[in-house]
């Protein structure tokens, strides 16, 4: 790990802290920088709401060489951040990692499984702390099936596209503290095409855009409160023989993602 490289487990306590929420000191400390811009952008206030987006497998080596396409997304971020996922960089691993706030070793999903976890998770602090939580995911995914059984809300589609239709109608409503969106679509077409193949680099286009409309919705629709939004995978990508993509290895390639992260201050 590069020096000073933040590590996605620190996602957890990020935000918490954001939304001046105890952090847990058993997880990994939170993202100093993240706290710092919300900590201005809010003038010394509390998030009142955080939405985190999950595109799935956006490597950092990708968000390099495609600079250009995430303009739109820089355009609504407030930071760009050279993230470090966990072993086995594959998506069960790394989401129970990026919400327990742990290491693999101590939530327990070492491989590509998907049980149920039971150790607390940032949904569980949420709920815990009488906040609303709701996750919004494709059927079947990782996210849709590893933090379920919480007292909280689920909305699982079969598409990307339902799915972030219903990401930007729970957006307008403003009902809920926490909600986090996984779109598995770049993921995909990456293992299918290789990670720089048409059909990768049209969903990559298409997880960019969404970010950016989820941004244009926290303005419009939230615009009374102070919200922490984010986009942030889970690991990277790598390309194989017979032009297809891959995961899962300790190569800079899968370890290394981009997260970007805004603080958007409520009018008045």
């Amino acid at each position: 790990m590069e020096e000073n490289q933040v590590c996605i487990t620190s996602v957890k306590n990020t935000v918490l802290g954001v939304l001046g929420l105890a952090q847990n000191p058993g997880c990994a400390p939170a993202n100093e920088e993240a706290l710092s811009l919300a900590e201005k952008a809010f003038c010394g206030e509390k998030a009142d709401r955080a939405v985190i987006y999950n595109p799935d497998a956006v490597a950092w080596w990708i968000f390099e060489k495609y600079s250009d396409m995430f303009a739109p997304a820089l355009e609504k971020s407030g930071i760009t951040m050279k993230m470090r996922s966990v072993m086995p960089s594959v998506t069960p691993v790394c989401f129970g990692s990026m919400y327990s706030g742990v290491m693999p070793e101590k939530h327990g999903i070492m491989k590509y499984e998907k049980p149920v976890l039971t150790i607390e998770t940032l949904f569980d602090v949420m709920i815990e702390q009488g906040k609303k939580a709701a996750i919004v995911s494709t059927t079947g995914d990782s996210i849709s099936k590893i933090f379920l059984k919480r007292n909280m809300d689920y909305y699982i589609y079969p598409s990307v596209r339902l799915v972030n239709r219903k990401a930007l109608r729970l957006i307008k409503e403003n009902r809920y503290d926490l909600i986090v969106i996984y779109n598995g679509n770049y993921d995909a077409s990456m293992h299918a095409t290789g990670p720089e193949g048409r059909l990768a680099i049209k969903s990559l286009g298409k997880n960019i855009k969404f970010y950016r409309k989820m941004a244009d919705a926290i303005e419009k629709h939230m615009k009374n409160s102070n919200v922490f939004y984010g986009f942030c995978p889970d690991h990277g990508c790598h390309a194989i023989d017979s032009g297809r993509g891959s995961h899962g290895l300790d190569m800079e390639e899968d370890m290394n993602v981009v997260h970007l992260y805004c603080a958007k201050k409520k009018e008045g």
